[in-house]
């Protein structure tokens, strides 16, 4: 009972701002590889065609009260655009607070392209969005309800705001820059977003203040095609004859208070994905775990792609030991060549098939 006290008094002052210091932190997605335009708006049409991206997150499954998250985008690359990058659509939801809060994003995000030279091509995007948050008054527990004998008894004399819920304009920034060798067995990536730019304020009272940290992105992606071919094959054949293809990755996030690391490889032969991904916060009480992927690619036609992956987080050391780890599982539906912005093709990062010079357009390991 004393600690279901503690934690009330905390979430709420942690939602009205009344303690200066105590702060929101975004959801951490193990499959950040799944979600590139969470992470950085720059990703927005990296890949020619149509993207659409779902994703699951079951956190701490064994506690009473687990983290759960959803997350869908969709993104087309189309080189008939006005500056040949991309436009899209990213929408999120997740439930901290012991499911006493709600927290729900909708942005649209813009891709801009800038070629470098016939193996390089860097990437700009912008993120404008909305951001609510919404707290279930009835749901919460205050001190002056709690009798030491018989518990939660009383009514509560606490008077909740007039609205129950906080919607704040939310933007972020980026770059990406992305290089393939002239063999087109190795291509590549890395990016840096800001998210959050002006820590719009999600305090729930007038009198208080609660700004929303910004948030700092570095990643990194390398894909080794081991075999001849690789980049040659298109990225949605049947898979049977592909050669083995290896992405190793990293991404660093600083929020608040926290800093937190993510490297490890994926794998992809015979349409199937395996891999393994070391996790571990890097400021207060560290904790690390290990994320083991598997997931599969299926072809419907040339140019259209699913792909299904399913991820779990095994606690390995730290605080949270016990917990559960977490669950996510990710579909991705993928139409490689659509286009609704005119006939042909502009840019691109092409080593697959490309003629003549221009950009070239990395064919996608996820």
């Amino acid at each position: 009972m004393k600690n279901r006290k503690k934690i009330t008094v905390i979430l709420i002052v942690s939602l009205f701002g009344i303690i200066p210091g105590v702060y929101c932190q975004d959801m951490n997605y193990t499959q950040y590889f799944s979600t590139p335009v969470y992470y950085n708006p720059a990703y927005t049409g990296i890949s020619s065609g149509l993207r659409a991206r779902f994703l699951f997150r079951d956190q701490w499954p064994t506690l009473p009260n687990p983290f759960k998250s959803y997350y869908f985008s969709a993104d087309l690359g189309d080189r008939n655009l006005p500056g040949s990058g991309g436009i899209g659509l990213m929408i999120n939801q997740d439930t901290p607070g012991a499911g006493l809060i709600k927290n729900f994003g909708a942005a649209l995000t813009v891709g801009v392209r800038i070629p470098l030279n016939s193996f390089m091509v860097s990437q700009l995007g912008i993120k404008a969005g909305l951001m609510q948050r919404t707290v279930n008054w009835g749901d919460l527990v205050f001190p002056d309800q709690l009798s030491g004998k018989y518990g939660n008894i009383y009514q509560t004399l606490f008077t909740p705001p007039d609205a129950n819920k906080r919607v704040v304009p939310d933007f972020g920034v980026g770059g990406v820059l992305q290089f393939a060798n002239p063999q087109g067995n190795i291509s590549g990536n890395i990016g840096l977003g800001v998210d959050h730019i002006f820590q719009p304020d999600v305090s729930f009272l007038s009198s208080g203040s609660s700004q929303y940290p910004r948030k700092w992105v570095g990643q990194f992606d390398l894909i080794i095609t081991a075999g001849p071919g690789g980049s040659s094959s298109s990225s949605l054949s049947s898979g049977t004859n592909d050669p083995l293809k290896v992405n190793i990755g990293g991404i660093y996030q600083s929020q608040a208070s926290l800093n937190s690391l993510q490297v490890g490889l994926n794998l992809l032969k015979y349409n199937v994905y395996v891999g393994c991904w070391y996790k571990s916060t890097m400021t207060g009480t560290v904790n690390t775990a290990v994320a083991l992927v598997a997931g599969y690619r299926y072809s419907f036609y040339e140019d259209m792609n699913l792909k299904f992956m399913y991820s779990y987080d095994l606690q390995v050391s730290g605080a949270l030991l016990g917990t559960g780890g977490a669950h996510e599982i990710s579909l991705i539906l993928e139409f490689d060549k659509l286009q609704i912005f005119g006939g042909g093709g502009g840019g691109g990062f092409m080593p697959r098939g490309r003629k003549g010079g221009g950009e070239i357009e990395c064919s996608p390991f996820y």
